[in-house]
């Protein structure tokens, strides 16, 4: 049994790919909770017959990845490792996160690094994390960061829900950058620590899917820009996004989609502190 730590799944109308992951999951030896989000492929009845030792949690509605939320707030034990259901932990990886939690008390995300594919070629969020120009977190190799990846994400649980998790008007693409950024306003620290390892195996997407992702990227990129962004950033980050909408029907959606948004997000505006502000500022730049 790994110590301290729960996994929670997020999942919706993908029951055959959860089944194929879950049989990895349960190897882990970690309790194991899956949050179903009103999925109509009878998914949960299929989850709890081949795999009696999973929880599952049947949503009435999809409230996309807030539904971790909800795994999190069920899970007792001090850590909750994210999975998608389409990703898994290697084997020793959460044992890792729980010992390097336990030992930094200020860490409240461990990145790891994610794999993607039969290939395991290495995500690029992951390369990019590698090279933080945030500079070195507890030990070498490890690096601290400003985002995360929810597929490869172990958090310390009171941290994570105390700040208030995955907001449920992202839905799924791009969610995680809100949460990093209340975490570090609260002075928590992220770190990639590449160490950890978490296995990703997306599904093929057609030309439609890539799009809809596009849309819901740039839809939630001007949703974090206007909510936490200071508003220099936030101004630059709107402007490039309708120059990419002239070219790019997809991003024109998503443009026209955050718009819908964009009340909510005057209202609840929050401005990252000054020391994140500057964060944030040093990695556009290395961006740029």
């Amino acid at each position: 049994m790994t110590p301290g730590v729960t996994i929670v799944v997020a999942t919706r109308n993908r029951r055959d790919v959860l089944l194929d992951t879950l049989q990895h999951l349960v190897r882990l030896e970690s309790p194991v909770i899956v949050v179903d989000n009103d999925s109509q492929d009878g998914t949960s009845g299929s989850v709890a017959a081949a795999h009696p030792s999973v929880r599952v949690v049947a949503m009435a509605q999809n409230i996309g990845g807030a539904a971790r939320n909800v795994g999190a707030q069920i899970a007792t034990t001090p850590y909750v490792a994210f999975a998608d259901d389409d990703s898994w932990w290697a084997p020793g990886s959460l044992r890792g996160a729980a010992a390097i939690l336990q030992r930094h008390g200020r860490l409240a995300i461990v990145a790891a690094r994610i794999l993607v594919g039969k290939s395991a070629k290495l995500d690029p969020l992951s390369q990019e994390m590698a090279h933080s120009p945030l500079g070195p977190a507890f030990a070498p190799g490890t690096r601290r960061v400003l985002g995360f990846s929810a597929c490869g994400a172990v958090v310390r649980r009171d941290a994570f829900l105390g700040t208030g998790g995955f907001l449920h008007q992202f839905v799924i693409g791009g969610e995680e950058e809100v949460v990093a950024l209340d975490l570090r306003s609260a002075g928590w620290e992220l770190a990639y620590v590449p160490d950890v390892v978490a296995h990703h195996h997306p599904q093929a997407r057609n030309a439609a899917g890539h799009a809809r992702r596009r849309q819901r990227l740039v839809c939630n990129m001007l949703l974090t820009a206007w909510l936490r962004y200071p508003t220099g950033l936030a101004v630059a980050t709107t402007r490039a996004a309708v120059v990419r909408a002239g070219r790019d029907r997809a991003a024109m959606r998503g443009v026209r989609d955050a718009l819908r948004g964009a009340a909510w997000a005057a209202h609840e505006r929050k401005p990252v502190p000054s020391s994140v502000r500057d964060e944030l500022e040093l990695l556009r730049a290395t961006r740029s």
